[in-house]
């Protein structure tokens, strides 16, 4: 339908806002924002969909404007604050979405990890089966007039997912992480505690987390995992270098067999969140199974390419246990390949607080190259350096420089790594373009 309100976003090229204005670009409305002009790989869809994208200026605030504020700006933005100044209607991002949803049957899926791809898969499965939104956070958003769902992925960070009260949940997880604003465990289960008091229908979680258990008893939740104790058990589980196989029980009885083209322990898990959903919605398991078999993944989550002789993957790791994650689905699909790992921590807080965790994930690879401590538009440096990381790894870890990546031309027929959720891709780009040159491509 067609409307005369334009929204603004500032900050359009965040993973959740460019999602957000694809959906909204796709209901029919007038969209457009700012941001600044590094090029960000959330702008591609933004820029195929023909959306304006501007610098940041106060000019661009004009009367008539709906603004959508990104989380990471604060109020004194420039226009931000000019938007307040004109009396436009200023909203942030978490509220919006928190109205959004409420004209659909809605799924919020969180969790410490896992949130991006889960989003993915089930987004990928129930568009096949029913007419279907999403945002996704890895940039990706999708709206439709007719949409009977409406998957998002909800953001524990500073409890903005307290902004939603969804018809389902699913959560995969809960870890320590975000120190620069939680305080401990304890006060990450906290806010997950009272997002799924929130909750309309129901919660599918994931029972192989201690912390996650815990809700047992509180709310309407169903469990799935491998242990027998879980709602929804994956039995008869076999892995190799297509992808993986499994037969589903629920409440002790077989519901089916399911076979993803994805790697690692948890893609399995996370298959079964989407499985249990759409058991507890009544929707064709057979549909399921076929829309699974299909899925090709969400940017920067185990994202390959061949170059020469190496596999180069590209991969959003930024916390011990996503990185532990990522190592167990390359050694699956690559069993007998050398696991390069390059890694760049994203920000100081969260490197000082699981420095020893970090290390420990890393010993996983056969090899260790680390990058230089990305910041954040939060925190530009602190007590901790990447020599630091590099000291706690047994096995020893060398320190790239962006402007010589030769220490990697010494391996051949390996899988390269590059993880991290700053920057780590323009040292991927800097050893691509030295591994085309060195050595011939393969036919």
């Amino acid at each position: 339908m067609e409307t005369e309100t334009i929204y603004h976003f500032v900050g359009i090229k965040g993973s959740g806002m460019s999602a957000l204005a694809l959906i909204l670009h796709g209901k029919g409305y007038r969209v457009q924002g700012s941001d600044v002009e590094t090029y960000f790989f959330t702008q591609k869809g933004l820029d195929d969909a023909g959306i304006t994208i501007m610098p940041f200026s106060e000019a661009n605030i004009t009367p008539g404007l709906t603004v959508i504020a990104g989380n990471a700006f604060p109020d004194s933005h420039e226009e931000i604050a000019k938007a307040k100044e004109l009396g436009l209607t200023v909203i942030r991002y978490h509220d919006f979405i928190g109205e959004l949803i409420k004209n659909y049957t809605s799924v919020a899926i969180t969790g410490s990890h896992g949130k991006t791809s889960t989003t993915g898969l089930l987004s990928h499965v129930l568009d096949g089966i029913a007419p279907t939104s999403y945002l996704i956070g890895d940039g990706t958003g999708f709206g439709r007039e007719d949409a009977e769902y409406f998957v998002l992925e909800a953001c524990e960070y500073r409890r903005h997912f307290l902004a939603y009260s969804p018809d389902y949940a699913i959560i995969t997880n809960i870890d320590f992480d975000h120190p620069d604003y939680y305080q401990d465990i304890n006060d990450v289960y906290s806010a997950f505690d009272t997002f799924a008091s929130q909750v309309k229908k129901g919660i599918i979680a994931c029972g192989e987390d201690a912390y996650v258990r815990e809700l047992k008893g509180k709310y309407p939740v169903t469990f799935y995992g491998f242990a027998e104790d879980n709602d929804v058990v994956a039995k008869n589980v076999t892995k190799d270098t297509n992808g993986s196989q499994f037969d589903v029980e629920i409440n002790g009885e077989l519901f089916g067999h399911f076979e993803i083209p994805s790697f690692g322990t948890h893609n399995i898990l996370n298959s079964l969140a989407i499985i249990t959903f759409c058991w507890l919605e009544g929707l064709d398991k057979d549909k399921v199974a076929a829309q699974l078999k299909t899925f090709s993944g969400v940017k920067r989550r185990f994202s390959e390419k061949y170059i020469s002789d190496m596999v180069v993957i590209d991969d959003y790791a930024h916390h011990p246990s996503e990185i532990r994650a990522t190592l167990d689905a390359a050694r699956q699909k690559y069993p007998t390949k050398e696991i390069i790992a390059i890694f760049q921590p994203h920000t100081f807080t969260r490197t000082v607080a699981l420095l020893s965790e970090f290390a420990e994930s890393l010993e996983l690879a056969d090899k260790v190259f680390l990058c230089d401590i990305f910041g954040s538009a939060r925190e530009k440096d602190g007590q901790v350096s990447i020599g630091d990381l590099a000291d706690k790894i047994e096995k020893g870890a060398t320190v790239l420089n962006v402007n010589n990546m030769s220490p990697l031309l010494q391996f051949h027929d390996a899988v390269a790594i590059f993880m991290g959720a700053g920057d780590v891709q323009k040292f991927e780009l800097a050893y691509e373009e030295l591994l085309s040159h060195s050595v011939p491509t393969k036919n």
